[in-house]
Parts: structure tokens; C-alpha cells; sequence
């Protein structure tokens, strides 16, 4: 019996004492996610991609998208120029919350859509910056493209394409 209850405080020590010991804490309680309350405000931002200029306004209400008078589908028939429009609304978790308004003028459609996106990112985040900033900021929507087209010069056929040199 001496022996048996030797063994069972030696067992308690054992429990008492940690025999390894780590650098990292218990796992925290993640805290939900509080729900965004649903804001109100119009927001309106400028886009500019390569010679396109896209003039934006975000309104709250159901998705609906008009660009020059026209849906986002018909201006922009091709799947992926419609995915980068779409994309800040996508990251925010905002598809459907607001309605875009939008004229543009300039440049083709891979520009104009590029321009669109920033024009929306930057309406985005005007109406809450507190939310939204950080997270277009992070996914690089709050960023203007600066590359352009370089002009032609002077004495060559196109921006940089000279005449071959010739010794002869």
C-alpha cells in the first residue's frame, strides 16, 4: 500500500509539473465579426488607366451598373474585363449594395475597365475609410497604373524602332 500511494503523489507532482516547456501561448478566442452596419452615403471617384478617364459615382442600392447609359454586360461584353470591375466590390463583400453610375471617355477597353476599377476603389473608399482602406490598400486597388503608351520620336519609325545601322 506504501507503495501504491508513492506512486499516485508521484503522478500528481508530474501533473503539477510540466516536464517540457514552449515559447506559444493558448489559442485566443477569436471575437466574431461584427456586422458592418449598412451605410448610406454616395461616394464619387476618378480612375484613369493608360488615355481612359472614368468619372465615378457609387449610390446605395440594388447592383445595378450604368456605364455611358448602358449595362455593364452590354459595355463590357468580355467575362474578364466584367471580373476586374467587379473586384472591389468582391474583396469588400459589398456585390449588391451599391449602384454604379460611371462615364468614360478614352482609350480602349482594357484601359477603360482598368480605370473604372480604380475609379470605384477610390469611391469605395471615400464613403468609409476606417473599413475599407486597408483592405483595397492591401489588394492594390488604390493604385494608379502609371504606364503609357510612349510617343513616337523624332527620326525613328516608332517610339524606339531606328533604322538598321549599316556600314556599307
Amino acid at each position: 500500500m506504501a507503495q501504491n500511494e508513492e506512486l499516485t503523489t508521484e503522478a500528481v507532482e508530474a501533473e503539477e509539473n510540466p516536464t517540457s516547456y514552449t515559447s506559444e501561448s493558448a489559442p485566443a478566442q477569436v471575437s466574431e465579426q461584427k456586422e458592418r452596419p449598412a451605410l448610406t452615403v454616395p461616394g464619387s471617384g476618378v480612375g484613369r488607366r493608360k488615355e481612359a478617364i472614368a468619372r465615378v459615382r457609387v449610390v446605395p442600392g440594388t447592383g445595378k451598373w450604368t456605364i455611358n447609359g448602358r449595362e455593364l454586360d452590354n459595355y463590357f461584353p468580355n467575362k474578364l474585363h466584367q471580373q476586374e470591375v467587379n473586384e472591389p466590390f468582391r474583396i469588400l463583400e459589398l456585390e449588391g449594395a451599391y449602384d454604379v453610375i460611371a462615364r468614360i471617355h478614352g482609350g480602349g477597353p482594357s484601359g477603360q475597365a482598368g480605370a473604372l476599377r480604380l475609379g470605384i476603389a477610390r469611391s469605395l473608399n471615400e464613403i468609409d475609410v476606417d473599413n475599407n482602406r486597408a483592405t483595397l490598400k492591401k489588394a492594390g486597388f488604390l493604385t494608379r497604373d502609371a504606364r503609357v503608351i510612349e510617343r513616337k520620336k523624332a527620326g525613328l519609325k516608332k517610339a524606339r524602332k531606328a533604322q538598321q545601322y549599316s556600314k556599307r
